[in-house]
């Protein structure tokens, strides 16, 4: 892998690390458990991050909108996943399934983005102005969905003008299709960098002082 991540302008964006994602017991563990234990998805997440702690990089949580009642009711167009998050309550503020997965709670120096309506951790947050704030210009994504939260924030990242990184064995999606197409299909349509946790983990060695 030929990528050159500096610590200084390069953080983790961590996409929805809910329990609800990534615990047994979460809403929606169920449909994504399959190939998130296919791919290695927890373990492969807490290296990424551990890496990049240890390289002296900056760490970003880029949360879904945690429900809340009323949410999405009077909307005139809501999505489709907003109606299913308006049916089964994902991510419910005050609820377990609403927290952050144990292993992956913020520590100081970290960043949590505000909260994202729909599927872009930008849109309508104050991710882009937290990155430029702390200089940063290359972005790696993991976490949850790859072929829509990290696929949107990706791409929106990519307009924005940042370098963008996808790792494939650290997110998950509800089917192997779904991952293909996140990486295989649209993914090189606007990531600079498609790789993985071992390849990655490896790049950011390098980079310690």
């Amino acid at each position: 892998m030929s990528q050159a991540y500096d610590p200084r302008h390069t953080a983790v964006l961590l996409v929805d690390p809910y329990n609800d994602f990534l615990s047994e017991g979460g809403k929606i563990w169920p449909r994504v458990e399959r190939v998130a234990r296919q791919v290695g998805l927890l373990d492969h997440l807490r290296a990424v991050i551990a890496s990049a702690r240890e390289a002296g990089m900056r760490l970003m949580i880029v949360p879904h909108r945690r429900w809340e009642p009323g949410d999405y009711e009077t909307w005139d167009h809501p999505n489709p996943t907003q109606r299913a998050i308006m049916e089964r309550h994902s991510f419910a503020r005050g609820t377990w399934g609403g927290e952050f997965h144990p292993d992956f709670q913020p520590r100081p120096g970290d960043v949590v983005a505000r909260e994202h309506w729909a599927q872009s951790g930008f849109a309508n947050t104050d991710l882009d102005f937290q990155l430029k704030q702390h200089g940063i210009t290359h972005v790696v994504l993991v976490g949850l969905l790859a072929n829509t939260c990290v696929e949107s924030t990706g791409r929106f990242a990519m307009e924005l003008g940042y370098h963008v990184t996808l790792v494939r064995d650290a997110t998950a999606a509800f089917l192997p299709e779904m991952m293909h197409a996140a990486h295989e299909l649209n993914g090189p349509t606007f990531a600079h960098a498609i790789t993985t946790t071992e390849e990655l983990t490896t790049a950011f060695v390098g980079t310690r002082a």
